[in-house]
């Protein structure tokens, strides 16, 4: 970056990073514009012949663009947004492009990796310059064949222009540019003059979508294709004993049964691993068969006997380790600011209060699912997958191969959630193709994804405050977990920097049953917690709960914390536009209202949730959203990110629970485990801060704070607190599973 243009990179800047993952599109069509007697057909871009420009790009004669999506797309909208950011550095215009889902390619990309929110912020410099390099150089080659300088060229929609007025498109000098330096520095454009980020656009996967082409893990199929269905131990802490697999052999469709397991043992007990690695060590019997549904009829007909290996564990015992720690002293402080234990001596008064949450699955539409290939030339693995070069890594060592010998290509993913970042169903499916040598795909059934999988794990967390002469003096977190624990970073979330005496304390209680990520990690539940407690402060020192935060982050203002990972001017700013946008405490009589402010991933969000009780159970009728996220690259898919975090939210924080007995999970299918349904979800408000700030994720931020805002109308309503999820257990309401 050259001090005296911010907009300006250098040629090193660009090497280096111009292999940061990126995303893809592919065109679609306009229904109403279909229908239309006089519309000529387009061209099908899938179809031209493309010349190679870079890593990133393809150009055809005609001028049209390729741009190859290396991040993962579960649903978060990178497959739109990424290209978009490319294709208006490149200066081409949207109709023009067409992509392609890049495999995993750790050469050319960096971060194939879809987790954290982050594939937008990582990759937006990069991108940038992407597109503004492969710009320049084409201009540069143009210039060349005009013999005229390129500063004297100007570029629209792809095409070239000189002063006398000459034209050239992108593919009349695709192949010269290729070839030619790349460019010492290029100049990103201005904010301002952006055309296509800023601009609503659709999904480019949609027409497949609702048309049911072939985009997903589920959908992929290669001829010879085998199907495998996998049989697990019914409950952790459960190994297999023996089995008898005469019946399914029986069976018509099946190929074969085998075990697996050997290979994860092995891998295990050499003390390898990723943090990608949740699986069990015992043996799994699997059914081969030519379809899915033979597959899963041969795995109802197998009978096996298991053995306990480890303790088998229950939800009550949970309850009470969790409860224990919080009430002990064997903690790991991960931020202590001043002196708490002196403000609580002294204060006037303290409150504390705990908050409580379950299990959670991941539950994404679509089931774990993948393919393999496992020859002696090379291993192809083709399926949903949130962190292919994690996996890559994993088979290549569980396999005894060399990574380069390790293929992998992405689908598009039925959800992800944070279950696909463990690639336990990867692992698995390679090392049965390993075993019989021919090509298969793994499929989970519900069942097999509910009671076999990867779990967030059960969080309480206790908080306490002091209060002396109005003021809140000190502020105690202490959180206790299963498997996990928050990051430090997250312990620097608000309101740290804003009281003066601060800390927050872990522990974790280990246990044999699997957990993991799960959508906006520790903070989808310590949101609900620390704004249910802001609530109850404001209300204990009388003061408005908007003015509460605000004067709080005045604290940070006025005495200035480096070492905190929010911006207080950023959340005071969406706490405004949402007290504005919801019309804050001038409701209709019978509406009630809960506000809750919080920041994660990078990405600001104030909401505002409005309920009325309808024969004493609350409906959530409207949630005002604000969110500050820097510059929203594509605001249709901004918006659905937005509304999907929101009624995600809602739906986990007032109806879902898991839990288990003996090592089994009490729930395998929807019949029995609530989402949100259809006629339970609001109206979602969503207003976004105009900004130049460099673009955050949304695939997570708008999710943690809902919870909170949920709560705290409730309590208005009823005058009961909820500091334990579900809500609507913890009411006593009825909860209508399918209603």
């Amino acid at each position: 970056m050259t001090p005296s243009n911010k907009n300006t990179f250098s040629r090193r800047s660009f090497l280096k990073s111009s292999a940061l993952a990126s995303g893809g599109m592919i065109i679609g069509f306009n229904l109403f514009n279909a229908c239309k007697s006089d519309v000529k057909p387009s061209i099908d871009l899938s179809q031209l012949n493309y010349n190679d420009f870079n890593a990133f790009i393809k150009i055809s004669p005609e001028g049209k663009v390729t741009i190859f999506s290396p991040n993962p797309e579960i649903g978060q909208g990178v497959k739109t947004s990424m290209p978009m950011i490319i294709a208006e550095e490149l200066e081409v215009a949207w109709d023009d492009v067409f992509v392609v889902q890049a495999p995993l390619d750790t050469v050319n990309y960096t971060r194939q990796v879809a987790g954290g929110s982050q594939s937008i912020r990582h990759g937006w410099t990069a991108l940038r310059q992407t597109g503004a390099t492969a710009k320049q150089m084409l201009v540069n080659a143009a210039a060349a064949k005009w013999g005229v300088d390129a500063s004297d060229c100007t570029v629209k929609a792809g095409v070239i222009s000189n002063a006398k007025g000459e034209t050239l498109s992108y593919g009349d000098v695709v192949t010269e540019a290729a070839a030619l330096e790349v460019p010492e520095e290029v100049t990103l454009k201005d904010p301002k003059d952006f055309t296509i980020i800023g601009q609503g656009k659709g999904n480019v996967d949609i027409d497949g979508i609702i048309t049911g082409k072939p985009l997903f893990g589920l959908d992929y199929k290669e001829e010879g294709m085998l199907y495998a269905s996998v049989l697990r131990p019914p409950a952790f802490g459960q190994v297999l004993e023996s089995y008898d697999a005469s019946a399914a052999k029986s069976l018509p469709g099946v190929v074969d049964v085998i075990t697996i397991g050997e290979k994860v043992r092995a891998f295990q007990d050499a003390g390898k691993g990723s943090w990608t690695w949740q699986m069990s060590g015992s043996d799994k019997v699997v059914v081969i068969a030519n379809t899915t549904w033979d597959a899963f009829k041969g795995k109802k007909a197998l009978k096996a006997t298991w053995k306990t290996e480890t303790p088998l564990e229950s939800t009550e015992e949970h309850d009470v380790a969790l409860k224990s720690l919080l009430n002990g002293n064997k903690f790991n402080t991960l931020r202590k600011d001043g002196d708490v234990e002196k403000a609580f001596a002294e204060a006037d008064k303290v409150i504390e209060r705990i908050y409580e949450s379950p299990f959670l699955p991941h539950n994404t539409l679509e089931p774990m699912n993948f393919f393999a290939n496992v020859t002696d030339e090379k291993v192809h693995l083709v399926g949903p997958v949130q962190t292919p070069e994690a996996a890559q890594s994993v088979v290549a060592d569980l396999l005894g191969r060399d990574k380069k010998d390790v293929h992998i290509e992405m689908t598009r993913m039925g959800g992800g959630f944070g279950r696909r970042l463990y690639g336990d169903f990867v692992y698995e499916v390679a090392e049965i193709s390993d075993v019989i040598r021919k090509p298969v795909k793994m499929v989970s059934s519900r069942e097999d994804d509910m009671t076999t999988g990867v779990y967030r794990p059960a969080s309480n967390f206790k908080i306490k405050a002091s209060i002396k002469n109005g003021k809140i003096t000190g502020y105690e977190l202490k959180q206790a977990c299963v498997n996990s624990s928050l990051w430090p970073a997250q312990a620097s979330f608000f309101p740290a920097g804003a009281i003066a005496n601060y800390k927050v304390d872990i522990a974790i209680h280990r246990s044999n049953i699997t957990t993991g990520a799960w959508r906006a990690p520790m903070t989808n539940f310590l949101a609900s917690a620390e704004q249910s407690f802001f609530d109850e402060l404001a209300e204990e020192l009388g003061i408005d709960r908007v003015q509460l935060h605000m004067d709080l982050l005045d604290n940070v203002k006025q005495n200035p914390e480096p070492n905190i990972e929010y911006s207080p001017e950023r959340l005071q700013g969406v706490l405004k536009m949402a007290v504005e946008k919801s019309n804050w405490g001038k409701t209709e009589a019978g509406v009630y209202q809960g506000l809750s402010v919080y920041y994660c991933h990078n990405t600001h969000v104030a909401e505002i949730a409005d309920i009325t009780m309808e024969k004493g159970v609350p409906i959530v009728k409207k949630v005002t959203c604000a969110i500050d996220c820097g510059i929203v690259v594509n605001p249709l898919g901004a918006m659905n990110q937005a509304k999907g975090g929101v009624l995600d939210g809602i739906g986990h924080a007032m109806y879902s629970d898991f839990g288990f007995n003996n090592g089994i999970p009490q729930h395998n299918n929807f019949n029995s485990y609530q989402l949100i349904r259809m006629g339970q979800t609001p109206k979602v408000d969503v207003h976004f801060i105009e900004s130049d700030i460099d673009p955050t994720g949304l695939g997570e931020p708008t999710l943690p704070p809902v919870g909170a805002a949920v709560a705290n109308a409730i309590y208005k309503a009823t005058g009961k607190r909820l500091n334990k999820q579900p809500y609507m257990s913890n009411m006593n309401v009825e909860k209508k599973v399918l209603g």
